[in-house]
């Protein structure tokens, strides 16, 4: 009789995706997944109160609280706020309770640059804490206070995190992975704190059924999200107008990144915008060196980058203008031109900024992140009044 196979790492028993090696089975549906897994071992307490060197706003307080009081009462969150919100200093006072309990604290967001800048900011606000960082490449230190992480490593983490925040939940490559979802379930040992501007359905209504959500539709600075601007065109008009815009914001000591929904686009743009104006970048997912173009690129270094949406979230520049080529192409749902949209006045010191979408054609999902940032800016109004 044949033995009964479930793989202790993903749950897979269908037969279509088990193997069978030197007379052992194993599962080929997570043979990515492999390499060293860390056992729970109770930390020891550490009291560790955020440095901060602003003060956050009364429904940032507000909120902070309440992400801490459902972690107490064994309750899950989901943070809903818009981009630019602050929602990483939302979870600075129940990681400081978990670090005085001597709690295992993650930290874990789909791609690696992002966990990367993280890691360094919490660390800084974190300085007793021993803040780790684990992604594919780095991977020979596993253990630590706060363990900032890809969600690709949660699979060493199995029933390990007494608090583990999930940053960036609806991002690729996360978003739509089975696998990823189940790696994440099986790491948690205690509850969970989510945080998303574009959460899914599927997320709201499971939080509902386990937890609590709670809203912040306001930015940290308490001015607007920049609404877009649509220009329409063909082809020739769309390049004329990247290349005059970028050239003013250029000029103005205003930083530009132009956004093309494929790599073959963004190519083609590059090649055509750098005759014209020097000092620039390309940037996508087959480009080995991004992480230094990126760097030089929030430096200053360079003063324009062309991208696909490899840089849609994760990054915040001061003075940064966005123009999105062709934001009517069909890869750009309501959730990605919001999150692009957001990348615009993030910083206090400058709040606004451009966000231009060149367009042929208005599509469902261009007019819905439009009514989306306009209702929460609607929103700013109704509870701040007018900035």
């Amino acid at each position: 009789m044949e033995s009964f196979f479930v793989c202790e790492n993903c749950g897979n028993s269908n037969k279509k995706y088990i193997g069978i090696r030197n007379g052992i089975k194993y599962c080929r549906l997570c043979l990515e997944f492999s390499g060293k897994k860390v056992k729970y071992v109770k930390n020891n307490p550490i009291n560790a109160k955020p440095l901060l060197n602003y003060e956050l706003t009364n429904e940032q307080k507000e909120i902070s609280l309440k992400v801490t009081t459902n972690f107490i009462k064994n309750k899950n969150t989901l943070i809903y706020a818009v981009c630019g919100a602050g929602k990483t200093e939302l979870v600075y006072d129940v990681i400081s309770y978990a670090l005085k309990k001597g709690m295992q604290v993650g930290f874990t967001i789909p791609r690696r640059e992002v966990v990367i800048e993280l890691a360094h900011r919490i660390k800084s606000t974190f300085p007793k804490a021993k803040v780790i960082c684990v992604y594919g490449g780095q991977t020979e230190i596993l253990e630590g206070n706060i363990i900032v992480l890809t969600t690709h490593q949660l699979f060493r983490y199995p029933n390990f995190f007494d608090l583990l925040i999930f940053d960036e939940i609806d991002a690729f490559p996360y978003k739509g992975n089975e696998l990823l979802k189940i790696m994440f379930k099986k790491s948690i040992r205690g509850n969970y704190v989510i945080m998303s501007a574009t959460p899914s359905k599927e997320i709201i209504k499971e939080i509902k059924n386990s937890g609590q959500i709670l809203t912040l539709f306001t930015r940290f600075h308490l001015y607007e999200i920049p609404e877009p601007k649509i220009y329409y065109g063909f082809l020739f008009t769309k390049i004329i107008i990247t290349l005059y815009k970028t050239h003013k914001y250029i000029k103005n000591h205003k930083p530009v990144l132009i956004f093309a929904p494929t790599i073959g686009i963004a190519t083609y743009l590059f090649e055509i915008i750098k005759k014209f104006i020097k000092n620039g970048g390309l940037v996508h997912s087959k480009v080995k060196s991004n992480s230094s173009i990126i760097n030089d690129f929030k430096k200053g270094k360079l003063n324009y980058l062309v991208t696909t949406s490899v840089l849609e979230r994760g990054i915040t520049i001061k003075g940064l203008q966005v123009i999105i080529f062709n934001a009517d192409h069909d890869i750009y749902d309501k959730e990605t031109l919001v999150q692009i949209a957001g990348r615009v006045g993030r910083k206090k010191e400058e709040p606004t900024g451009d966000i231009i979408f060149l367009i042929t054609r208005i599509t469902t999902a261009i007019s819905a992140s439009m009514i989306d940032i306009r209702e929460k800016n609607e929103y700013l109004h109704s509870v701040y009044g007018t900035n």
